[in-house]
């Protein structure tokens, strides 16, 4: 079967970039229907990817051909007054266009929030905004809709939780209740009998159809909606109502189409395995049953799939021990569990539970680095002089029988020297203070070389005995906490930069530069508070013809618009800032933005480094429990020792990964940056040893990004779910808050002590006519000078809860005003 490769260069030969469908299978000498199907199959992923467009029903063209018609694929974004924004694929044409294609509401042509469409793009307008039309739907988001149940007159409907999914989804009489709780359906997806795993409200069972009026349902779409009439659904589950415990959990699983029910072939092949490791497979390996080895995790982890030891050599550099659980020895390739994961690509973390990547046996048990317990793993063993350089590495799979579990309390409380803690584990805390002292050299490195560390709080949610929510805190980031990050940031370096220096194909974890407009957004902002990047900044400025027309005899200057150029932008400009507002009362505020600046990290086949680590090589090596990526890289890693391809497979010098650190350390150029040649990378795809062929290593790396980005959105937004909750009893109440986002719409505050946001509309702010002014990010009084900044201290009463958007709205004491003023109220 032909590789996408062949497939997009059997295209860009066209005249005009573009093929039918029955001219593909003729020129690629296809043969059987399984061939058509592979191709089928390929081209969709083509087109999801945004590497073609679907231009008719069979005819599939690259980005720029179909640009050359005004015609863009991208993703949907709807606003929830009905219109919306295609987001192009192609990022040619999104630096074209300059921003996303708006579409008005009549334009949508029955497209839905998250839909891949097709849109014409229309003329410009003088304000820069470039409209469109939707005129085809490529492929459907949302196959099912959770919503509330309501009965009606003429229907039944359902209104779906997402505010983005604006209309109700019809239920047709007889489609109220689901036929067969057992076995549900989803439309697209392969049917799944219901297993143990299964998680589903009680009130299913419940046959009486008036009992589901406003309860939570989850809907499979049966018929798209069209121009004249709403989509409409038949009901799959029944959750619960909304406020019962657990629900919100649910609705976020369903919401966001997380994949939680294991099929029964995946179940079965998780049982199969037997806990007694055989023999001749242990003596094989590399034996470090006898060292002190531990793992340091949370309070509330369950899965352990790494476990360190530190050692100081005679030659006085230490020995790192990074040891991973080998979850490629059970997981293998095109298996059930391995297709079953590859599906959900991460294991998604809620306050109250988790939605594993693999079935419990397996993540919780066989796998996990249980301790007193014989376990296979991965090992990268580490020789780390007193610079932080690795300058030996050995790769190995080993056996392993970890002498502790331990918490990073636990560890925290040792090293701050607890005598009652540190005699309960007499025999392990030197261990910790080796870790303690080898943590703080890896860190100096990477603080030398550039590497930047925001150390953003996170939300925890708190739960009294009976598991109800309690208040919402910033979690504590100890050191015990940083001695697992170096250790994990080293070992999966050390692989990445081996990997890559004996050329095999594989998976980085990359993190480009950031996009010269957030940069400049950002030096705007920083301005306001006396920061900057120390970044040189070259705008283009430019008029648009409609406003030159416009202005024409009017005696006003037209109206200049400014774009940023191409920049010059390394770590340790955005280090050097974090160091210097750290302990500041705005640090919060500026790390927030910086990060907001900086572009998502995600996998790829291709090394373009990691910025934000100041890594010319990185991925990931060290999860492979729960996240997909890790697996592959360790099926590579394993593929490597076996064969003993790349010189020794056991010893290898790590003269590669020292050069790489210090080329970042010594400021050269970065191999990320939009300055590297394109036919740099394109030749080192030659020369590659291909374990996993690419396009399959840019299919997987493609999805896992996905499926990260699917996670991250579902934990985020429960998070913001349960703060909901926990305000409900107190409106009217009163807070000291930070402003941390100045809008047109108001101010965005943040509350001291329950790490919870709201907006103050700026039209609830009734002692003065108040305006925003976008020159200087601030909402400012006509009347009386006073002036709302990100960064004031303000005291807030809470007004009301919007439920349905899930948001808090406050109001200002007027007594109290922020510190800061202008310089005309000064006066």
């Amino acid at each position: 079967m032909s590789t996408d490769r062949e497939i997009l260069a059997r295209i860009s030969r066209q005249s005009n970039h573009a093929a039918g469908y029955k001219q593909l299978v003729r020129e690629l000498g296809l043969r059987g229907g399984e061939e058509r199907r592979q191709l089928d199959e390929r081209l969709q992923k083509l087109v999801d990817r945004g590497e073609l467009v679907l231009m008719g029903r069979d005819r599939y063209a690259l980005p720029k051909a179909a640009a050359k018609h005004n015609l863009v694929a991208g993703e949907l974004s709807v606003h929830r007054d009905g219109y919306g924004f295609v987001r192009p694929r192609d990022a040619a044409v999104r630096d074209r266009i300059e921003g996303d294609i708006y579409v008005s509401p009549r334009d949508m042509n029955a497209a839905m929030h998250g839909d891949n469409v097709l849109v014409e793009v229309g003329p410009g307008h003088g304000d820069g905004r470039t409209e469109g039309r939707i005129v085809k739907i490529v492929g459907r988001a949302h196959p099912t809709v959770v919503g509330i149940f309501h009965y009606g007159d003429r229907y039944n409907y359902v209104q779906p939780i997402d505010d983005k999914l604006t209309d109700p989804v019809i239920i047709p009489r007889g489609m109220e209740v689901p036929s067969s709780v057992e076995k549900p359906h989803v439309a697209s997806v392969p049917e799944r009998p219901t297993t143990r795993h299964r998680v589903i409200g009680k009130e299913a069972r419940r046959k009486a159809p008036a009992d589901l009026e406003g309860m939570v349902v989850d809907v499979e779409i049966v018929q798209w909606p069209s121009g004249t009439q709403n989509a409409r659904g038949k009901v799959i589950e029944v959750l619960g109502y909304e406020d019962d415990f657990g629900v919100d959990v649910e609705i976020m699983i369903r919401k966001h189409h997380i994949p939680h029910v294991f099929p029964a072939e995946v179940l079965e092949e998780a049982e199969s395995f037997t806990a007694v490791l055989p023999h001749d497979e242990v003596a094989r390996r590399r034996d470090f049953r006898e060292f002190p080895i531990v793992t340091i995790d949370g309070e509330t982890a369950r899965d352990f799939d790494d476990a360190v030891l530190v050692r100081k050599l005679q030659n006085g550099n230490y020995q790192l021990q990074v040891h991973i659980a080998d979850v490629a020895n059970y997981v293998t390739e095109r298996s059930a569990i391995d297709s079953e994961a590859r599906l959900r690509g991460t294991s998604v973390y809620f306050p109250d539970r988790a939605v594993p990547m693999l079935p419990l046996e397996l993540s919780t048990d066989l796998c996990s680095l249980r301790p007193k317990v014989e376990r296979l793993v991965l090992s990268c063993v580490m020789e780390i002089d007193h610079a932080g350089e690795i300058v030996a590495y050995q790769l190995h799979e080993g056996v392993i029988r970890s002498a502790a579990r331990m918490t990073y309390n636990e560890v925290q409380t040792i090293l701050d020297g607890d005598q009652s803690m540190r005699q309960q584990y007499a025999a392990l805390a030197g261990e910790f203070e080796g870790m303690e002292v080898l943590a703080k050299i890896l860190n100096r490195k990477r603080v030398k070389r550039g590497s930047i560390d925001f150390d953003m709080p996170e939300p925890v949610i708190e739960f009294d005995e009976a598991g109800l929510m309690q208040g919402v805190a910033r979690s504590e980031r100890k050191f015990s906490h940083r001695i697992i990050e170096e250790f994990m940031l080293a070992a999966n370096e050390c692989v990445a930069t081996h990997l890559e220096s004996h050329k095999f194909g594989s998976i980085y974890r990359i993190h480009e530069e950031p996009d010269a407009k957030r940069v400049y957004d950002f030096e705007l902002l920083a301005a306001a508070f006396g920061y900057s990047l120390g970044v040189d900044l070259p705008v283009r400025r430019f008029q648009t013809r409609g406003e030159r027309r416009e202005r024409h005899g009017s005696g006003r200057n037209p109206r200049q618009h400014e774009v940023p150029q191409d920049i010059h932008i390394t770590p340790r400009m955005y280090q050097k800032l974090t160091q210097k507002i750290a302990g500041k009362p705005e640090e919060r505020i500026l790390s927030y933005l910086m990060l907001r600046s900086l572009k998502q990290a995600r996998y790829s086949e291709v090394n373009e480094g990691h910025f934000a680590l100041a890594a010319t090589s990185y991925t990931h090596f060290t999860s492979p429990i729960r996240r997909y990526p890790d697996l592959i890289v360790h099926r590579i890693l394993k593929a490597v020792l076996n064969n003993g391809s790349a010189g020794s497979p056991q010893l290898s010098s790590s003269v590669h990964g020292a050069r790489a650190t210090k080329a970042a350390s010594d400021h050269q150029p970065f191999p990320w940056s939009k300055r590297r040649e394109k036919k740099q990378s394109e030749d080192g795809k030659k020369h590659l040893t291909e374990i996993i062929p690419l396009d399959e290593l840019h299919d997987i790396a493609v999805d896992s990004s996905t499926t990260e980005r699917r996670a991250d959105d579902a934990e985020r937004e429960l998070i913001e779910w349960k703060k909901i909750k926990f305000m409900e009893d107190k409106v009217g109440e009163d807070f000291v808050a930070l402003i941390v986002s100045v809008t047109k719409y108001g101010l965005f505050v943040e509350l001291d002590d329950l790490f919870i946001e709201g907006l103050v509309p700026i039209s609830s702010l009734a002692d003065d006519r108040y305006a925003y002014h976008e020159n200087t990010r601030q909402i400012i009084g006509e009347r009386s000078g006073h002036a709302y900044s990100i960064g004031d201290r303000v005291r807030v009463i809470l007004d009301r809860i919007d439920r349905v958007q899930r948001k808090l709205q406050f109001s200002i004491l007027e007594e109290q005003k922020p510190e800061r003023r202008t310089r005309r109220a000064r006066r």
